[in-house]
């Protein structure tokens, strides 16, 4: 189904452990949203035997993930961009800041009302890039873009895998109340049956 709108973005700020899995701080929010757009990179391998596709891989990589927003305020780009709040509350950006990883929440209305919820586990953004504009006869609105790549988080989950997106659709069969209810609370973590087996190094392909 088609979605209509775009609301309540979302960053948690992310500790690395000493072995590289990840630990999620409390989701704030990041700004207004007007667009989200979201590109992935697959890795592909294609075997051939009798003169034809045999099998056919397709792995995740990597994505790029574009955030149109109203605006950024100095603490979220402070956490985005690795900028430092001097003690007069002026952002400064250096040629040597390094931008940590965060993760990113949105949710996106569909035509019937309900949502569609999403989380991506790592993503790290470059710069925001400014657009000004004198005023003239008409209003133009001028709000920044940020850009960052997403790639699969280290921390695997029950199954052996290493998750770079979840994504629920409000309404849907088996989704419960409480998942959509406590989405932004904490960063989801993948929860699977205990009948489901335990799979190692299997690929994750974004489905």
């Amino acid at each position: 189904m088609a979605t209509i709108g775009l609301d309540r973005l979302f960053y948690a700020k992310i500790t690395n452990g000493a072995d590289g899995d990840e630990t999620y701080d409390t989701p704030r929010q990041l700004a207004k949203a007007m667009t989200v757009e979201l590109s992935v990179e697959l890795a592909e391998a294609i075997l051939y035997a009798d003169d034809g596709a045999a099998e056919i891989v397709k792995e995740f990589v990597n994505g790029t993930l574009s955030l149109g927003v109203a605006d950024i305020g100095s603490e979220a780009a402070s956490d985005l961009t690795g900028a430092v709040i001097d003690k007069n509350g002026v952002v400064v950006s250096t040629s040597e800041d390094s931008a940590d990883p965060v993760a990113v929440g949105f949710r996106a209305k569909k035509s019937n009302g309900k949502y569609r919820y999403f989380w991506l586990y790592r993503v790290q953004f470059g710069i925001p890039s400014t657009n000004l504009t004198t005023k003239g006869e008409s209003i133009e609105f001028s709000t920044p873009t940020i850009e960052g790549t997403v790639t699969r988080r280290n921390k695997v989950d029950a199954k052996g895998r290493h998750p770079w997106k979840a994504e629920v659709t409000e309404g849907d069969t088996s989704v419960t109340a409480d998942t959509i209810s406590k989405w932004y609370g904490e960063v989801y973590e993948p929860a699977y049956a205990d009948s489901e087996p335990n799979i190692k190094g299997a690929d994750l392909n974004g489905k």
